[in-house]
């Protein structure tokens, strides 16, 4: 319902084939990103760092492709939207790597692959696994946060900085984006990055909410 809102809301679109949903997370309640893509008819490329958790969707069922490739990802979403086929791709890595290749394909091709986007990491608690910093490998990032979780905190909040830097080059071109409640939004203001809504006040962001824009 959340995709298929949105696409109403912001693409005026009630068919979702031949668009690309970019979002990050398969785990906990994160897991039905894949399958809400298929459902709702789109492409839906969702990052996930965890191993662990895409090999459980996949043998789920819900997801329906992995790569760790981020080529083979981006000509997999290039095949798929051309042909408007539902599919589910998730990306074993960091989300900030696949925004900011999905940013470098603007760049040099003047492409904009993606039409909605979101964030299921969990950034509720980001300095103690919820988020886990673009710099380091997934092993290496959890290895960091016991031995100086000091460190890791500022990782995050760099990683956080690029990761919004990448949304907004890419909103800024008409990819349409919104907070999933997970406190994405909050922490990257936290960390300082550039997610104040123009012209209002410091607690209003320039993304809306799921809950109160898209489900409401």
């Amino acid at each position: 319902l959340t995709v298929l809102n949105a696409g109403r809301r912001y693409l005026k679109a009630e068919d979702l084939s031949g668009k690309v949903f970019v979002t990050s997370g398969l785990g906990g309640m994160s897991g039905a990103q894949a399958k809400a893509a298929v459902i709702a008819g789109c492409v839906g490329i969702i990052a996930e760092v965890d191993e662990a958790a895409l090999l459980k969707r996949h043998k789920q069922g819900w997801l329906m492709e992995i790569s760790n490739n981020l080529d083979h990802c981006i000509a997999r979403l290039r095949d798929a939207r051309k042909n408007k086929i539902a599919l589910s791709l998730g990306y074993h890595g960091n989300v900030v790597d696949l925004w900011e290749r999905l940013v470098y394909e603007l760049d040099t091709t003047g492409e904009l692959l993606v039409d909605l986007g979101s964030d299921q990491t969990s950034c509720h608690n980001p300095f103690n696994g919820g988020y886990y910093p673009v710099q380091l490998g997934f092993e290496e990032a959890k290895q960091l946060l016991s031995t100086n979780p000091r460190k890791f905190r500022t990782l995050v909040q760099e990683s956080l900085k690029r990761h919004v830097a990448a949304i907004n080059r890419l909103a800024d071109k008409g990819m349409f984006f919104w907070d999933y409640g997970n406190a994405f939004l909050l922490e990257a203001q936290r960390a300082g990055a550039d997610v104040e809504k123009r012209g209002a006040n410091k607690t209003e962001f320039r993304y809306p909410s799921y809950v109160q824009h898209i489900m409401g």
